[in-house]
C-alpha cells in the first residue's frame, strides 16, 4: 500500500515524469543491500544511502524520482514522526516536558536568530531569506543516532532526551516557518505584531496537538471493538496521516498532530484499544514504515547532492555549517545550565550528544523548497540547506558511535536497552 501510494505521489507531482514501479523496487531492492553492508562495516545506514543515492546519480540507471515538499510533508515525513512517537512513554516524557519545553521554544529561537544574523551580517542576505534558512536549519532529525542507541546499551533517559526533543524541536520550526510564510506573502517584517504572531504560533501548534490527539483518539475508539491486528495496523495508518493532513488542511501544525497522534497510540492504546498481538504487529509495521521512508529520503538526498550547482554553493555552505554548530551549542548548553540545580539537571555527557546529535535530515530540505519563489535567496537557502544536511549527516553521524564510546555512554552491544518499556 505505501509504495503504491508512493507512485502516485510522485507520478502526481507536477512537471515530473510519472515513476514506475521498476524505480521503487531498486530503491527498496538498493536500500535493502546498504541495510546490510552498513551493518557488517558498522556504517551508519543513513550515511550508506545517502552514498547510495549520490553514486545512482552519477550512473545511467538513476532515480526517476525528486525531492519534493509533498513528497516529505504528505508521505515520508508523518511515518517518520508516527514511528518514533509511538515509542515514547508519556510518564517519563511528562517528567521531562519542563527541560523539553525550554529547550525547543527558547532554544529553538535562539538557534534561529543565530543562524539567521549570521547569514544576514556574513553573507548579506536579507533578514526574510536569513530567517527563512534559521528556522529550518533548526529542525532537527537525529536518525543514525537513534539507530546507534537501538544497538547499544544506552541510558533511557538519554535516548528519550535525544527523540522527544528533535520531535517536538520539529514542530516548533515548522510552526515558526508557518508564520514566516506569512509574512512572505506580505512582503515585510513590518506587518507582523508581537501580540498575533504569538496567538498564530498558539492557534497553529495547540490547534495541531489538539486534531492530533482527536482523530487518534476516535480511531482508538473504533480499534477498540477489534481483535483483528490487520484492521488495528490499518486504523493506526489512519491515525498518522489522517491527523497530519486534517490539521494542514486547517492550516495547524501537522507535525505536531502526528507527534501526538502518536503518543497517544503508543500510549493510551496499549491499554485496551489495540490487542496484545496487535501491539507487536502495529510496532513491526511502523518500524518497516519508517525504514521505507527514511531509505527514500536519505537516497533522494545523496541524489540531490550530486547535482553540479551545489559546487558554487559551497564557500556559503561553510559560513552555514559554522553557524548551525554555534546555533545548536547556544541552543542547548546555556539551557540546560539553566537546570542543573533541579530535578531536571542533565550530565554534561548528555548535553555533548545533545549537541553534536542535532542533525539535520528531510524536514529541513522539505521546508527549504517550501520557501517561496518571491524570496531572493529561494535557491541559495535550498543549496546551503542540502549541504548542510550532508554535513550532519557525514561528519556527525558518522563520529556519533565514537563520541559515545569516547563519553563511556556504550555499555555493550547487541542489546535493546535504549528503548524505553512501556
Amino acid at each position: 500500500m505505501m509504495l503504491e501510494t508512493l507512485l502516485l505521489a510522485a507520478g502526481a507531482a507536477e512537471d515530473h515524469a510519472p515513476v514506475d514501479f521498476t524505480t521503487l523496487g531498486l530503491v527498496v531492492f538498493i536500500a535493502t543491500l546498504v541495510a546490510i553492508a552498513t551493518r557488517r562495516i558498522g556504517l551508519p545506514y543513513s550515511v550508506g544511502l545517502v552514498i547510495a543515492g549520490f553514486a545512482i546519480a552519477l550512473t545511467p540507471i538513476g532515480v526517476n524520482l525528486e525531492i519534493t515538499p509533498s513528497l516529505i510533508f504528505e508521505l515520508l515525513l508523518p511515518p517518520l514522526l508516527f514511528e518514533a512517537a509511538i515509542q515514547i512513554p508519556w510518564k517519563n516524557l511528562r517528567r521531562e516536558l519542563p527541560l523539553l519545553s525550554s529547550l525547543v521554544t527558547i532554544g529553538v529561537l535562539a538557534a534561529a536568530s543565530v543562524v539567521a544574523a549570521g547569514m544576514h551580517y556574513l553573507v548579506g542576505w536579507g533578514w526574510l531569506g536569513a530567517a527563512f534558512f534559521g528556522v529550518l536549519i533548526a529542525a532537527t532529525d537525529p536518525v543514525s543516532v537513534i539507530a546507534t542507541f537501538k544497538e547499544n546499551r544506552v541510558d533511557h533517559r538519554l535516548h528519550l532526551l535525544v527523540e522527544s526533543e528533535s520531535l517536538l524541536n520539529d514542530g516548533v520550526a515548522a510552526v515558526l516557518f508557518a508564520l514566516l510564510l506569512g509574512v512572505a506573502a506580505v512582503g515585510s517584517f513590518e506587518s507582523l505584531s508581537v501580540g498575533g504572531a504569538l496567538w498564530d504560533l498558539i492557534r497553529i501548534a495547540g490547534g495541531g496537538i489538539l486534531i492530533g490527539l482527536a482523530v487518534s483518539g476516535g480511531l482508538l475508539l473504533i480499534a477498540g471493538r477489534t481483535e483483528d491486528k490487520l484492521v488495528e495496523i490499518s486504523l493506526t495508518m489512519l491515525a498518522a496521516y489522517g491527523s497530519f493532513l486534517a490539521a494542514e488542511h486547517f492550516h495547524m501544525s501537522g507535525v505536531l498532530a502526528t507527534v501526538a497522534a502518536g503518543i497517544m497510540v503508543g500510549n493510551v492504546g496499549w491499554l485496551g484499544s489495540i490487542s496484545d498481538e496487535g501491539r507487536q504487529a502495529v510496532l513491526s509495521f511502523w518500524d518497516y514504515a519508517a525504514f521505507l521512508a527514511n531509505s527514500f529520503v536519505f537516497i533522494l538526498i545523496g541524489d540531490g547532492e550530486a547535482s553540479p550547482t551545489l559546487l558554487a554553493a559551497l564557500p556559503i555552505a561553510a559560513i552555514a555549517v559554522v553557524l548551525h554548530l554555534a546555533s545548536r551549542a547556544v541552543a542547548i548548553y546555556p539551557l540546560t545550565l539553566g537546570w542543573s540545580k533541579s530535578k531536571l539537571a542533565i550530565p554534561w555527557k548528555y548535553k555533548h550528544i545533545l549537541f553534536w546529535g542535532g542533525l539535520r535530515g528531510a524536514l529541513s530540505l522539505a521546508l527549504a523548497l517550501s520557501i517561496p519563489a518571491t524570496v531572493v535567496e529561494r535557491d541559495a537557502i535550498i543549496s546551503a540547506a542540502f549541504l548542510v544536511v550532508a554535513f550532519s549527516i557525514f561528519v556527525q553521524g558518522i563520529t556519533m558511535p565514537w563520541l559515545l564510546n569516547r563519553l563511556d555512554l556504550i555499555r555493550g552491544d547487541g542489546a535493546d536497552c535504549a528503548d524505553a518499556p512501556h
